[in-house]
C-alpha cells in the first residue's frame, strides 16, 4: 500500500571525491545541487582514491568541506555518506556535526559505518581492527554521540563502553536540530548493521551489493524485536549514476566512475530510464535515493538530473514497509 506519510522520493546527490577535487571543486558542485533543487548534497568520507598508490589523487577532510559549505549554501541538506567510525573519537564527531549543524542553521546529518578501507587506514596512521571490533565501537560512538545530544542542560552525561569512555560531561555539545540531526546506518550485512540501524537510525541505507528485498526484510524484523515501528525510520538506496540524452555522454560518464563493480551496478542511460529506475525503488519501499556522480566537474550532469528526472520522482508513491 502506499505510505502516505512519505508521498515522494526524496533525490540527493552523492560525490566520491576519490578522484580528487579541491574546495573550489564541491562549492561549484554543492551550488549547482542546490540551484537544480536536490534536497541534500551528501559527500564519502574517505582519504585515498580507488587506487590507492595514485600520486595525483589529493585528499580533502569530509566535516571540514561540510563545515564550510554550511555557510557556501543556503538551503540543502549536508551530510556524509559514510563517515567511518574508526576515524574521530565520538565525543569529538559530536561535537563537530553539533558546529556544522549550528553553522549550517540545522541542515547537517551524519552518516556513520564500520569503516571498510584498510589500506586507507595504514596509509594514514590509523588503526583497523577485526570487524567484529569495529561494530563494537560503531555502536559505543552512536551510544555517545546520540547521548551527549540529548544529554539534559545541568545533568552530566557519563558513559562506560568497552572502547570509550565518558566521565561527567556537564558541557555536551548542542545541536540545533531537535532532537538530534538525523542518523543513517547502513550496508549490506544482514546481523549487526540492521540491528545497530533499528536501534539508532533515522534511515536505513542500502549499500551496493546486497539483496534490497532481503535487506529490508531484515531490518523490518530488527525494529519489531524493540518494538520500533518498522515504518518510523526512512530507507534509502545508494544509486551510481550515469545520465544522458546521447550515447556518448551516458559512455563517458560510465568511464568516469573508474571501478568495474560500480559501473555494473550504475544506472545508466536515458532521464526516463533513470526514472523508470528509481520507481521500482520506490515499490520496494526506499523513500530516498542517493545519486552518486563521479565527475565532480560535470556540473551539466547535474542539471540534466534535475531537469528531467527531479520532478518526476517527486510525485511518485512510496510503499509501505
Amino acid at each position: 500500500m502506499a505510505r502516505t506519510d512519505r508521498e515522494g522520493v526524496r533525490l540527493r546527490i552523492h560525490i566520491e571525491p576519490r578522484h580528487g577535487g579541491t574546495y573550489a571543486d564541491f562549492r561549484a558542485l554543492a551550488l549547482a545541487v542546490e540551484e537544480a533543487g536536490f534536497d541534500a548534497f551528501f559527500r564519502s568520507d574517505h582519504l585515498l582514491g580507488v587506487v590507492a598508490d595514485d600520486p595525483s589523487y589529493q585528499p580533502t577532510d569530509c566535516w571540514t568541506t561540510l563545515g564550510a559549505l554550511a555557510r557556501d549554501t543556503k538551503r540543502v541538506r549536508l551530510g556524509a555518506l559514510m563517515g567511518a567510525a574508526t576515524y574521530r573519537y565520538p565525543g569529538l564527531l559530536a561535537t563537530i556535526l553539533a558546529t556544522v549543524d549550528q553553522a549550517s542553521g540545522g541542515r547537517v546529518e551524519l552518516g556513520l559505518g564500520t569503516g571498510w578501507y584498510e589500506r586507507e587506514h595504514a596509509a594514514f596512521g590509523i588503526p583497523f581492527p577485526a570487524t567484529k571490533e569495529r561494530f563494537d565501537r560503531l555502536e559505543e560512538q552512536l551510544a555517545v554521540i546520540t547521548g551527549l545530544w540529548t544529554a539534559k542542560p545541568g545533568e552530566p552525561f557519563s558513559f562506560e563502553g568497552a572502547h570509550y569512555r565518558i566521565e561527567k560531561n556537564y558541557s555536551p555539545p548542542r545541536v540545533v536540530q531537535s532532537p538530534h540531526p538525523p542518523i543513517l546506518v547502513g550496508g549490506t550485512g544482514l546481523k549487526r548493521t540492521p540491528a545497530i540501524a533499528a536501534r539508532y537510525a533515522t534511515e536505513y541505507n542500502l549499500a551496493l551489493g546486497g539483496d534490497m528485498r532481503v535487506q529490508l526484510d531484515t531490518f523490518t524484523r530488527a525494529c519489531e524485536a524493540i518494538g520500533r515501528d518498522p515504518a518510523e525510520p526512512r530507507r534509502s538506496a545508494f544509486v551510481p549514476a550515469a545520465v544522458g540524452t546521447t550515447a556518448a555522454d551516458v559512455e563517458r560518464r560510465v568511464a568516469a566512475m573508474g571501478s568495474p563493480f560500480i559501473q555494473s551496478n550504475a544506472a545508466s542511460g536515458s532521464p526516463e530510464q533513470l526514472v523508470e529506475r528509481i520507481g521500482e525503488l520506490a515499490e520496494l519501499g526506499i523513500d530516498t535515493v542517493y545519486l552518486a556522480v563521479y565527475d565532480i566537474h560535470d556540473l551539466d550532469h547535474i542539471a540534466l538530473i534535475g531537469a528531467e528526472v527531479l520532478p518526476h520522482v517527486k510525485a511518485m508513491k512510496v510503499a509501505a514497509p
